[in-house]
């Protein structure tokens, strides 16, 4: 493994298992300041083990790197690949493998930490055949939410990394706040223009239970609207945030009624919605979206817990918008035609 590689993947890895961040960027540092290296100072660095000298890289990313340089595998990177061997969370592996994309993900120009290109690649380096980009919308202005302007010139940057990519597909997307009346946080010519469209509520999360539901109602029923992002809001663990209250009958009625999927949100504070609520909407004939929500390569590997959460709910393959193909979701998301039925 050559010494960047060695950096990035250990990263990815510390993404995975949830590390600070401060931890994941010096790995991260120290990859982008070898790449900035000519392949000629790099070579003669590794030859004389002399890299601690280079701004970005320390103590700990500079044996990383001698160690690579050596042509052997990085301690550090051993010991993180053995931990990754557990599993993340009991079952879901059947759906994972049925998997081909993820509608949630976000890249440096909002929350996200990493390059589109870098998350788009991360993606199709865990098998997945498209992605959706989803940055935040602009009402989310702590999360560098996207103008108008600035998602116009994505669009075109998103264009120009294609045939990069290629045959991997990187879907146009936006995570859309719902709005205290249930409008949408953008423009409607240019979210009519994207691939697909995730609306979550991010604000005035207390809101009296009749106006919450009218609000989700109205996002759900809106026809530029494709997924309905972590329904109720809430947050596990140390950041715990009660949920949303809402009459989830009435709200996932309103989804089948517009053809939106519910998103079973993977990420491990979020896992929403909840158990109870998963059961409503599955049994209201929901279409549903497993997303990682990730804000980093690694994040896209929490997948398998919505699959695990999924399947636990009993929740049908077919009835998960990303275990279709790139081809059938863009036509669902312009017609609300769903894929024929596959033959028993």
């Amino acid at each position: 493994m050559e010494p960047i590689e060695a950096l990035e993947r250990i990263a990815f890895l510390l993404e995975r298992a949830a590390a600070p961040t401060y931890r994941v960027r010096a790995f991260r540092n120290a990859a982008a300041a070898l790449a900035a290296l000519s392949p000629g100072e790099l070579r003669q660095r590794i030859a004389a083990g002399r890299f601690t000298d280079i701004k970005g890289i320390g103590e700990r990313t500079g044996q990383v790197i001698a160690q690579a340089g050596a042509g052997r595998t990085p301690e550090y990177l051993a010991a993180l690949e053995e931990r990754a061997r557990t599993p993340l969370t009991e079952g879901g592996t059947a759906l994972r493998a049925a998997l081909r994309g993820d509608c949630h993900l976000h890249s440096d120009w909002s929350d996200g930490g990493s390059p589109i290109a870098v998350m788009a690649r991360a993606a199709r380096d865990l098998g997945h055949a498209w992605a959706v980009l989803t940055d935040h919308s602009p009402r989310l202005t702590v999360a560098r939410g996207l103008t108008a302007d600035r998602l116009r010139r994505q669009l075109d940057v998103i264009d120009e990394l294609r045939p990069e990519i290629a045959p991997f597909r990187l879907l146009t997307g936006i995570e859309c706040d719902i709005l205290p009346d249930g409008s949408l946080d953008q423009e409607d010519e240019l979210l009519d223009r994207l691939d697909l469209v995730v609306a979550s509520v991010h604000s005035e999360l207390r809101m009296a239970a009749p106006r919450f539901t009218r609000r989700l109602v109205a996002a759900a029923g809106n026809p530029l609207v494709d997924v309905l992002g972590h329904c109720t809001g809430r947050l596990l663990g140390d950041k715990r945030r009660p949920e949303s209250e809402f009459d989830a009958a009435e709200v996932f009625a309103a989804c089948v009624a517009g053809g939106t999927a519910v998103e079973i949100n993977s990420r491990p504070e979020r896992l929403d919605p909840p158990r109870r609520l998963l059961a409503v909407a599955r049994d209201a004939g929901a279409l549903f979206s497993v997303d990682s929500d990730a804000h980093a390569p690694g994040q896209l590997d929490w997948q398998i817990h919505g699959c695990a959460r999924a399947e636990e709910a009993a929740i049908p393959a077919e009835r998960i918008i990303t275990t279709w193909t790139a081809d059938q979701l863009t036509t669902w998301t312009t017609t609300r035609r769903p894929p024929a039925p596959r033959p028993d």
